[in-house]
């Protein structure tokens, strides 16, 4: 034990060695959201110029071996002598923590990366970065590595253009993985296209053969954003509500419309930030709605025909909308700003919205009609859900334990080391109850086809008898009332046939899971499990391959021919028809198996291929297949 403390033992450190010493203080964590924040940090910048009313157009490009370039036609960084750092000002931006323009509110008056740690933080966690500035008609250009200048700022060409460079590559001593997927990095850039209507951002996956490219670029702001959203939706009224309105130096950009569904759909931003878990500004937007659709109640011919006013639930039923929010001095709760904490936000977005929405039905009464109609039968439901879980409860509290007799649970009580099988049928449950390792897997069969969520409403979720085991075994309620901490297991494995049935059962199970507990999601708690297709004997060993590309794997490994009488090929119709030491040996076994991990990576595009495929609405469904049919290569896997 060291008993001497002095000051030597007091550790300095210096320039950015704090940020490579402590990464996840300033990025969240060192997997792959920190990776992809590096991304964002860099295009913050460029966001900036052009909310400053600089910059136009925003490059964004994956180049093979994940290097990351960003190209914007800014201003650029200054490049002159800082007049008491006495070096240039790039080196200042790129070396220093909390040093940039974002701290003048004359250079900036919102911006994205207020915490100050921006650029200088990507540099300190890259293997190398390299920037060119394009200003004043030269191409000033400097090389850093893991964070330190290699080279002092020089001219290296000339050039009329103006605006900035980055390329890096990240630091594989500090990530656990390089790899950067397209799908997030275009959610983000999708984002910031529709939250500053105008500019033009395009993005390039340059690591395939045939190079991905997508152009973002939308008019109409936040409008536009939440047409997007509904395309696959039938809207109930033609038009977005839409408004921008400024009060007290915060600028606010609301627009919302409903449609036939049953799900909240709400993003919210701060200063091009997706506050994701909320905060004060969509407080404010709530109770407004609320209270406006209540007003309107008591003036119309439904007053009577409900118990209570309306709950926020009620009125936001099929709503699909996007609140902005830019506030020049925005108080995030948490390093990675996913909750508005400003309190002063929450009765401005409030007041504002009332005073907007009120204008806007009074001008449009039909469109409040149909809302008001659709609000009114969103409470009676309500009401019925209240009462179907009321006795669910009481059922549960009757029977003792409150968990499904079907569900073989594990004795490990800790559920991040706890794992449930969903499983199709009870012969393949059966198999897995007595395959399984009782310690930590559970076992959950179902029975026949479920609900279609995307068509039904809370009522019918709640009394639903194939989903209500699902609900009771996870343990954590669903829908509004979800709370992810009281998950019973943080690996959920949906275990179905290879086939079509089996192909609808995880769809429909995800579908759920997406529109009711989308934290599991997020978590990454939810799982698909791999069952073998093919049994493949040879003597008296036994193989198995998983799809048609690894039989064939197998069977030229092994010296042979698919029609040689030495090796026997057996192709399972179903999880039924495995012994338990099988299904074990297979795709239950942590040691061997196979699981895929579901996580929900660009919110936006699930939610609109969930609506699309499971939706009422036939025309975009049917549009997808016409698109996609040619690529199926076996309908039956």
């Amino acid at each position: 034990m060291q008993t001497n403390y002095s000051a030597q033992d007091i550790q300095v450190l210096k320039g950015l060695e704090a940020v490579r010493k402590r990464p996840g203080m300033y990025i969240g964590s060192t997997g792959t959201d920190g990776l992809h924040h590096l991304v964002y940090e860099v295009v913050d910048n460029s966001i900036d110029e052009a909310l400053a009313g600089h910059c136009s157009n925003i490059y964004v490009a994956i180049e093979k071996g994940d290097i990351i370039r960003v190209k914007d036609d800014g201003r650029g960084i200054p490049v002159d002598i800082h007049p008491t750092e006495n070096i240039s000002a790039l080196e200042i931006v790129m070396t220093k923590l909390h040093a940039g323009g974002k701290f003048d509110k004359n250079s900036y008056k919102v911006s994205g990366g207020l915490h100050g740690v921006g650029v200088s933080v990507v540099n300190a966690l890259s293997e190398w970065l390299e920037v060119s500035v394009y200003r004043d008609g030269s191409i000033y250009h400097q090389k850093y590595i893991r964070g330190l200048q290699s080279e002092p700022v020089k001219i290296v060409g000339s050039s009329d253009l103006s605006g900035t460079l980055i390329r890096f590559k990240p630091d594989p001593e500090i990530f656990e993985t390089l790899e950067y997927s397209f799908d997030v990095l275009s959610q983000r850039l999708r984002e910031l296209a529709f939250l500053n209507k105008g500019v033009y951002i395009t993005f390039a996956d340059e690591r395939p053969e045939e190079k991905k490219v997508r152009e973002f670029h939308f008019d109409g702001g936040v409008k536009s954003f939440v047409e997007y959203l509904n395309k696959t939706k039938k809207p109930l009224h033609p038009e977005p509500v839409y408004f921008e309105a400024v009060k007290d130096y915060v600028d606010i950009e609301l627009a919302l419309q409903y449609n036939d569904g049953y799900n909240e759909t709400v993003f919210t931003f701060v200063n091009n930030i997706n506050t994701r878990e909320g905060g004060t500004h969509l407080i404010g937007f709530k109770t407004a709605l609320t209270r406006v659709f209540n007003e309107f109640l008591k003036k119309s011919k439904h007053a009577k025909k409900i118990e209570a006013p309306f709950s926020g639930e009620d009125v936001r039923e099929g709503i699909t909308a996007v609140l902005s929010v830019k506030v020049p001095q925005p108080q995030f709760e948490g390093q990675t700003k996913t909750k508005l904490g400003n309190s002063e936000v929450k009765g401005i977005v409030e007041s504002l919205v009332n005073q907007k929405l009120t204008d806007y039905f009074d001008e449009y009464p039909a469109v409040m009609e149909i809302i008001l109609e659709k609000a009114v039968v969103a409470s009676k439901a309500r009401m019925a859900a209240r009462k179907a879980r009321d006795l669910t409860r009481r059922k549960s509290f009757l029977e003792g334990s409150g968990l499904p007799g079907k569900l073989a649970d594990c004795s490990e009580k800790d559920p991040s080391l706890s794992e449930v099988y969903i499983v199709e049928g009870d012969s393949a449950g059966g198999s897995a109850k007595q395959g399984r390792n009782r310690e930590f897997q559970a076992i959950l069969p179902l029975w026949g086809k479920m609900l279609n969520v995307e068509k039904a409403r809370a009522d019918k979720v709640i009394g639903n008898d194939k989903l209500q085991p699902v609900i009771t075994s996870i343990g954590a309620n669903f829908g509004n009332e979800f709370d992810i901490t009281k998950v019973r297991y943080h690996k959920i494995i949906i275990m179905a046939d290879a086939d079509v049935d089996g192909s609808h059962i995880r769809t429909l199970l995800l579908t759920f899971f997406f529109r009711y507990m989308p934290q599991l999601l997020e978590k990454g708690y939810v799982y698909l499990a791999m069952p073998p297709l093919y049994k493949i004997t040879h003597g008296k060993k036994i193989f198995y391959a998983y799809d048609e590309k690894e039989r064939k794997k197998v069977i030229s490994e092994l010296g042979l021919t698919e029609n040689d009488a030495k090796v026997g090929i057996q192709r399972y119709k179903g999880l039924g028809e495995m012994n338990p030491s099988q299904l074990w040996e297979t795709t239950m076994n942590p040691e061997t198996r196979t699981i895929i991990q579901v996580k929900l990576e660009d919110a936006v595009e699930a939610d609109e291929v969930f609506s699309m495929l499971m939706g009422e609405e036939v025309e975009p469904r049917r549009r997808f297949i016409e698109e996609n049919a040619l690529l199926v290569s076996n309908l039956d896997v």
